[in-house]
């Protein structure tokens, strides 16, 4: 039987589970960090909740602790990863660019990054 945080059919909660492999760049106990696999900075990894939720403001409501603990680790990969310096992005609708419907924030880094919002 599934775990009740998780969404059968969902990519991420896939990987969460171990179902498909990955490499793990950092983890505790509220989320997962791994690296994008179409990276847009030298540094692009993604940071996932182990529970999910469809966007960030639908974690935000029902779990801001998972919230704050995602952000706590997106913080350490880039303490790891980019000297402390990083932009962290959650994309929430398909609009937005949003593709992976399980919240997700990008940790870019390792680069003078620019500002493109659109």
């Amino acid at each position: 039987m599934p775990d009740p945080g998780t969404e059968q059919d969902c990519l991420f909660c896939r990987i969460v589970s171990g179902e498909i492999p990955t490499s793990i760049v950092a983890s505790n106990a509220s989320a997962i960090a791994f690296p994008d696999i179409a990276p847009q900075a030298p540094l692009h990894v993604l940071v996932v909740p182990r529970r999910h939720a469809p966007d960030v403001a639908a974690l935000a409501a029902e779990a801001p602790t998972v919230l704050a603990d995602l952000v706590a680790l997106a913080r350490e990969v880039a303490e790891t990863e980019a000297d402390g310096q990083f932009r962290l992005i959650f994309n929430t609708g398909a609009r937005s660019g949003q593709s992976v419907f399980h919240v997700h924030a990008h940790v870019l880094g390792n680069a003078d990054l620019g500002w493109t919002p659109a």
